[in-house]
């Protein structure tokens, strides 16, 4: 099963649960785009990589403060599960649901 969707998803951060829209679109070769869109905003993927059913990838988040992303997941039929890790604040899970 391909990787692509769009994804309910839930990060538990510090600040409470962040509930987004994740979007994987596969592009040439290994790599992927997309965006995660949510109430603090949107953040596009950046260095988007598929390795089997596992993506890693970056977001440079602006709120509330600059910093980049360092995230990981792995897609299990519709289930997404992974990592967010923002750099001191340490690693926060990942979860989402495919729509559709």
């Amino acid at each position: 099963m391909s990787v692509a969707g769009t994804y309910k998803a839930v990060v538990k951060s510090p600040m409470g649960d962040q509930n987004g829209t994740f979007t994987v679109v596969p592009a040439e070769g290994d790599s992927f785009t997309g965006s995660l869109v949510g109430s603090l905003g949107s953040m596009d993927v950046v260095d988007g990589k598929i390795d089997g059913n596992t993506l890693t990838w970056k977001m440079n988040m602006t709120v509330p403060m600059p910093m980049t992303l360092d995230c990981e997941a792995t897609v299990e039929g519709d289930q997404l599960t992974g990592s967010v890790n923002a750099g001191a604040f340490g690693a926060m899970p990942l979860t989402g649901q495919r729509e559709g």
